[in-house]
């Protein structure tokens, strides 16, 4: 594959995309910019929610990212295809919209904030804070998790 200069996206994926995926695309564009690191985060679910969690938009918030204007979205095939990573956040809540099922992606395998306590859900927010600071790493120094190269674009 001939390189490019588009940016590399990683589709976070999760069933609902009202949580977890909201959050890892938050915060992968919040320190990818602050890092300077060039990767883009999206998100999307199998079968989307209409609105974000409040729960996930209040622990966001107390880190200083907002989740105003983001939305559930449907995952379509052409935004797998359009992704360098896909990644899904877990699947034990809903397994038959389970993306993983049908996916070729990596799992962080997190629990699902719908209807947890806001101390709860502060967890999962800085569980997907740390495995993104890795995630951007990776890019960072060409590298995946394995010392295998990254296909970069």
């Amino acid at each position: 594959m001939a390189a490019t200069n588009r940016t590399p996206t990683v589709l976070f994926v999760c069933g609902h995309n009202s949580g977890r995926s909201q959050m890892a695309e938050a915060l992968l564009n919040r320190l990818a910019e602050s890092w300077g690191v060039d990767v883009r985060g999206q998100s999307a679910g199998t079968t989307p929610s209409h609105t974000v969690n409040p729960m996930a938009a209040q622990a966001m918030e107390e880190i200083d990212i907002s989740l105003a204007g983001h939305h559930p979205k449907l995952l379509t095939q052409e935004m797998v295809d359009k992704a360098d990573r896909v990644i899904t956040m877990g699947c034990g809540v809903d397994s038959e919209a389970c993306p993983a099922r049908f996916l070729v992606t990596e799992d962080w395998g997190l629990d699902d904030p719908s209807g947890q306590p806001i101390e709860k859900v502060r967890k999962i927010r800085d569980e997907i804070a740390g495995r993104v600071e890795k995630l951007l790493t990776e890019y960072e120094t060409g590298e995946d998790s394995i010392g295998g190269k990254f296909r970069m674009p």
